[in-house]
């Protein structure tokens, strides 16, 4: 695994805390590093640029799961308490991260709205816990977003509204943490691409927390996440292949979502469940050709992933080519396209 030794760090200036839209810049205006699978040649564009890389016959899959305001804060006794929402269990039931004081099994956190929450178990691995709201369905949905707030970690200061964490296409709620390798899409982007015969499917993957603080990230074989394969999603992905086409994943959840859907014979299957498929060094990736992602911290699994796409000593080059150029880094960063070049 390459969880256990990382061979380089990124400075504090490279983490980007502002959109590009607050930078004096479109959503399509930051930087792309594209690297041939094959050869490991590395390519400089900026992201706009994407069309003049991809080609009629490929087709990109993009995750259209929407945001919610996933933080909540309110009160056990005199104690202030931030609840963190990582996964949806019920329609009552939300498995989600605790800040601000011990809490134990039975213990309610009082929010406001009339809103309560109860420990009613462990989570699917420490520190998370199984919470029991006192609404459900829509009328919880509704509280969450009338009380809640975005998601954002240490390196960003400024508290952005809830719509520079969505993606242009997002129309489906559930992710807590933005599915964020196609914030750079654009609008007139999608059109161009499909002006030149690439392909676009939608898929859903509900994004869970990615870190849990105090230097603590989940365990990928125990991280679960909810998803959804439509079945013309399926249908676009199985043509792509029998056609010689590449298909590019925008984001590892697309990645999971669709490998987790592929068949003993290579052909990917509309399907609705959840997934902890985790994908390191050495996995044979089936449904998925391309990964359109962005830069994040060497300690998460995301590098995993990414060794199964290209060799660790290209991407590790890759990745302090990037560094000493100033790329920048998480949500509001710089995108890497990893696909092989040539035909097919």
């Amino acid at each position: 695994m390459m969880t256990d030794t990382r061979p380089f760090q990124v400075p504090a200036y490279l983490n980007a805390n502002t959109p590009a839209e607050y930078r004096g810049s479109g959503r399509d205006d930051v930087r792309l590093l594209a690297l041939d699978r094959i050869t490991g040649e590395s390519f400089h564009h900026h992201f706009s640029e994407l069309k003049s890389i991809l080609r009629e016959g490929d087709l990109l899959v993009l995750n259209n799961s929407r945001t919610l305001p996933a933080v909540l804060k309110g009160r056990k006794g005199e104690r202030p308490i931030e609840i963190r929402l990582s996964r949806k269990v019920t329609d009552q039931e939300w498995e989600a991260l605790i800040i601000g004081d011990v809490c134990l099994i039975g213990e309610t956190i009082y929010l406001p709205g009339e809103l309560t929450a109860t420990i009613i178990g462990k989570g699917n691995e420490s520190p998370l816990v199984i919470l029991s709201f006192s609404k459900s369905g829509l009328d919880l949905y509704d509280a969450i977003y009338q009380y809640g707030e975005p998601l954002h970690y240490e390196y960003i200061k400024t508290p952005w509204p809830l719509e520079m964490y969505q993606t242009v296409y997002a129309s489906v709620p559930g992710s807590v943490e933005m599915a964020s390798a196609g914030r750079a899409i654009s609008h007139k982007l999608l059109y161009t691409l499909k002006q030149k015969g690439v392909e676009i499917a939608y898929l859903q993957l509900h994004a869970g927390l990615s870190y849990y603080g105090n230097d603590r990230w989940p365990n990928p074989t125990n991280h679960v996440e909810a998803f959804c394969i439509p079945e013309k999603t399926a249908e676009l992905v199985n043509k792509t292949k029998r056609n010689n086409g590449r298909v590019i994943a925008v984001g590892t959840t697309v990645v999971r979502a669709l490998e987790t859907a592929v068949t003993s014979d290579g052909m990917v299957e509309a399907q609705e469940g959840a997934t902890c498929l985790y994908i390191q060094k050495g996995y044979t990736l089936r449904a998925v050709d391309g990964l359109l992602t962005g830069f994040h911290e060497p300690e998460a699994s995301h590098l995993d992933m990414l060794s199964a796409f290209i060799e660790e000593d290209i991407l590790m080059k890759a990745y302090k080519e990037v560094l000493a150029d100033g790329y920048l880094w998480h949500e509001f960063g710089d995108m890497n396209l990893i696909l092989p070049m040539g035909e097919k």
